[in-house]
């Protein structure tokens, strides 16, 4: 397949979204992105995002006005206009989970909105995290329905698994290998094809219902793993040894890859997958309850941090209440500017229903917070406590000893990543986790 005849729609452009577009027209697709919400296609068509990706020593940013400027990329609220000039769509909209509950919503629109203008021929691929059956038990009988065409002999339906991680999008998407599932052979081939344009990495064909619920398991299996971790690092802490040269010293066996533990677990990936599984595990009758377990065990880290802090404020006699509590970092992961299902925000929720001000400081998430300020001086200034909750560029070479003396008097410094040098211990009174 020539690249310069591809002509692909990427619908939703968010944090897989855009990097994907960006990646097919930095090989030169034609590539229109597709975005229910007017401000985003204005930003992007302007020029600017909020990403934090990059790719061979260049920004998101400087990547998309290249390719803008080139005329390989534009954004568009319209499907119609779209329709006009491609016949690949790739859908990377998300299912949020509401109170445990995906909801397909936004992903059943979308799907009436591209049945609507679905031409013979054209190729659909699903790269979002579904419910197992969401291909064929909800996309494939919207598409038919609306467009009148059927799928696997008038247009191909595909589903591919999404596993990049934030802040390696671009080359992940060229060398991470893929699994690829079609409603028959035809619209596997397509799809496989469409997937070549971009990436050279090994892809393994496999049924639609095996490859859905592969991508659901490979998040779960990292939420079970961190909250085994986290499990280590409340014993550790009982025990007073330190949790992560615990964590370093089994990982020197060589079938012994443990994680580190931290505030939780956040992004829209991994606290969301249980949620994926379970629909259709009840529907089969099937028991989850060793994942449901440890997912309740990643809800609850916030909560034991508030804990740990309370008890230590005690032990200088202060009290969460009226205490002014410091939170540096705000975004689900270290450097990352994506705030979505961040535990730091049930920690932040706790600290303030227990009468404590918190102020919050991290530059690279745009969202704006009453608690947020726009600078470390501003957030550290007075403050009893200091969380490290998230590492920035812009934390890497704090001087913390200094930090702490613009503190109040008998600061804590609660380090949840260890960053925070050792060295202070003894100076200082330092939490860690």
């Amino acid at each position: 397949m020539a690249t310069d005849s591809i002509r692909v729609a990427v619908v939703g452009l968010g944090f897989v979204g855009l990097p994907l577009a960006l990646t097919y027209a930095m090989k030169g697709a034609s590539v229109i992105g597709i975005d229910v919400l007017p401000s985003v296609v204005e930003e992007i068509n302007r020029g600017h995002s909020h990403h934090l990706e990059a790719y061979q020593g260049k920004t998101l940013p400087e990547i998309l006005r290249e390719q803008l400027a080139a005329g390989r990329f534009y954004a568009t609220t319209s499907y119609a206009e779209a329709a006009k000039s491609v016949d690949h769509y790739i859908i990377t909209v998300g299912l949020p989970v509401k109170n445990g509950d995906p909801d397909l919503g936004p992903l059943k629109s979308c799907a009436h909105s591209l049945g609507s203008v679905l031409k013979r021929g054209d190729t659909v691929m699903l790269r979002s995290t579904v419910v197992p059956g969401t291909t064929e038990e909800v996309v494939l009988p919207i598409l038919e329905e609306v467009s009148g065409l059927q799928a696997g002999k008038d247009f191909y339906l595909t589903y591919c698994s999404e596993r990049i991680a934030e802040g390696r999008a671009f080359e992940e998407f060229m060398t991470m290998p893929l699994v690829l599932g079609g409603i028959n052979r035809e619209s596997a081939e397509k799809g496989k094809e469409l997937l070549s344009v971009i990436s050279e990495a090994e892809v393994t064909i496999s049924d639609i219902r095996v490859v859905e619920t592969a991508k659901v398991i490979e998040n779960i299996q990292r939420d079970v793993n961190i909250a085994m971790v986290q499990e280590f690092a409340r014993f550790a802490e009982a025990y007073q040894i330190d949790t992560f040269e615990l964590i370093k010293v089994a990982n020197t066996h060589k079938r012994v890859q443990l994680l580190t533990p931290g505030p939780g677990v956040g992004g829209y990936c991994l606290p969301n997958a249980l949620y994926y599984l379970l629909p259709k595990a009840r529907e089969l009758g099937v028991s989850v309850s060793l994942l449901q377990h440890a997912r309740q065990i990643n809800d609850s880290v916030p909560k034991v941090l508030v804990s740990m802090l309370e008890r230590s404020l005690r032990e200088v006699n202060k009290s969460l209440e009226g205490s002014r509590i410091a939170v540096l970092g705000l975004a689900m992961k270290d450097f990352s500017n994506d705030d979505r299902v961040s535990p730091v925000h049930d920690l932040i929720s706790l600290l303030q229903s227990a009468g404590a001000e918190v102020c919050s400081y991290d530059p690279a998430v745009p969202s704006r917070y009453e608690h947020k300020r726009d600078s470390l001086e501003e957030t550290v200034g007075g403050a009893d406590a200091l969380v490290l909750t998230a590492v920035q560029q812009a934390f890497v070479d704090i001087d913390w000893r200094s930090v702490a003396r613009e503190m109040a008097a008998d600061p804590i410094l609660f380090d949840t990543k260890n960053r925070i040098p050792r060295e202070l211990d003894g100076e200082f009174r330092v939490l860690r986790v």
